[in-house]
C-alpha cells in the first residue's frame, strides 16, 4: 500500500469512535453492510486487522489503537480547519484541552491556568474533569493536551507522555466554626470526631490513613469522596472535619466558611502536569507549568 485512503480511514474512525458498525452507519446515512465492506477493504489494504471481534462486538486491537490515535488527530485538525475558515473571528487560531483529575482542588487548577489564559487571547481553552485513567486514555488519543493531576505517569509505562513535577503542599485540616475548639489539642483532638476522607484514588489517602494509625488517632470516618469540591461542601455543612492543601487554606476557609484547626507537615500532596511528548515544547504547556511551579514554590 503506497497511499492511505482517507475515505476508508474515516469509516474506520467513526466505527472506532462510535463503538459499532451500526452506529457509524447511522451517522453516515448508509447501510451497515456498506460500512462493513469499507472496513474490510481498508484492513486488506493495510494488511492488518484493526479490531478483535468478540461475541459480535468490535474491540480495537493494538494496531487499531495506533491507527485510531492518528486518525483522531487528523480528523480533529480537519474539523478545526473548516471551523477556522468559516469563523467570523479570524484571530482564534487554536484550541487547548486541559484535563483535571477529580482530586485536584478547582481553585488550585484555576491558579495554575488563569495567567496563561489572560495572555492567550487567540486560544479557546476547553476544560475536562474526570478520573485519572480516563484522562490518560484521552491524552493517548490526542484528545487532551495537558492533564493536571496529583500523580505522574508510572515509570515504565508504554504511554508516550511526559510528567512534570509542579510542587507540593502540606495538609491543613478544617472544621465548621462550631468545632473551632478542635485546634486546641490538634491533632489529638481528631480522636472520635467525624472525618471526611478523599477517595481511595486520591494520591494522599493511603498516606493520610497511615499517618492516623501511626499517631494512634481514631476519628470516625463518615464518608469518602472522589470529588474534592463535594468533600468540602459536606465539610462546610458540618458533616465532619476534612483536609485540603495548605496552599489554598485561606481560600477554603473563606469560600466554605470553615476554620483551619491545624496543619501537618508529615504528609505532602504532590501535583503534576502530564502531556504528550509531541506537546512537551508547546508554549502553553511551558507557561502553565512555569506558573504552577512558581505558585507552589
Amino acid at each position: 500500500m503506497h497511499q492511505l485512503n482517507y475515505h476508508h480511514l474515516y469509516y474506520f474512525y467513526l466505527i472506532a469512535r462510535e463503538g459499532s458498525i451500526a452506529s457509524a452507519a447511522k451517522l453516515l446515512h448508509v447501510t451497515p453492510q456498506t460500512v462493513s465492506g469499507q472496513l474490510s477493504t481498508f484492513e486488506k489494504q493495510l494488511g492488518y486487522s484493526l479490531f478483535d471481534r468478540v461475541s459480535k462486538r468490535l474491540y480495537l486491537n493494538s494496531k487499531g489503537k495506533l491507527v485510531y490515535q492518528h486518525a483522531s488527530e487528523i480528523f480533529q485538525k480537519g474539523a478545526r480547519l473548516v471551523e477556522l475558515l468559516h469563523a467570523d473571528n479570524e484571530t482564534i487560531d487554536q484550541t487547548f484541552v486541559i484535563g483535571i483529575t477529580d482530586a485536584i482542588p478547582k481553585v488550585l487548577a484555576y491558579d495554575f491556568v488563569h495567567s496563561t489564559m489572560v495572555l492567550s487571547n487567540n486560544v479557546r481553552f476547553i476544560f475536562r474533569e474526570g478520573p485519572f485513567d480516563s484522562l490518560i486514555s484521552d491524552l493517548a488519543l490526542n484528545h487532551i493536551d495537558l492533564i493536571i493531576a496529583d500523580r505522574g505517569v508510572a515509570p515504565g509505562t508504554q504511554l508516550n507522555a511526559s510528567s512534570y513535577f509542579l510542587g507540593e503542599s502540606h495538609l491543613s485540616f478544617f472544621a465548621s466554626h462550631a468545632q473551632l475548639s478542635l485546634h486546641q489539642d490538634f491533632p489529638h483532638s481528631l480522636n472520635g470526631v467525624s472525618l471526611l476522607l478523599p477517595g481511595i484514588k486520591s494520591g494522599i489517602t493511603l498516606g493520610l490513613t497511615s499517618w492516623l494509625e501511626a499517631n494512634q488517632l481514631h476519628p470516625r470516618i463518615v464518608a469518602e469522596f472522589d470529588d474534592s469540591a463535594l468533600l468540602k461542601v459536606f465539610g462546610s455543612e458540618g458533616f465532619g472535619v476534612f483536609c485540603a492543601p495548605s496552599a489554598i487554606a485561606d481560600h477554603v476557609a473563606d469560600f466554605y466558611n470553615v476554620s483551619c484547626i491545624g496543619e501537618i507537615t508529615d504528609i505532602t500532596e504532590r501535583f503534576y502536569a502530564i502531556t504528550g511528548k509531541n506537546r512537551a515544547q508547546h508554549m502553553l504547556v511551558n507557561s502553565i507549568v512555569a506558573e504552577a511551579k512558581a505558585l507552589l514554590g
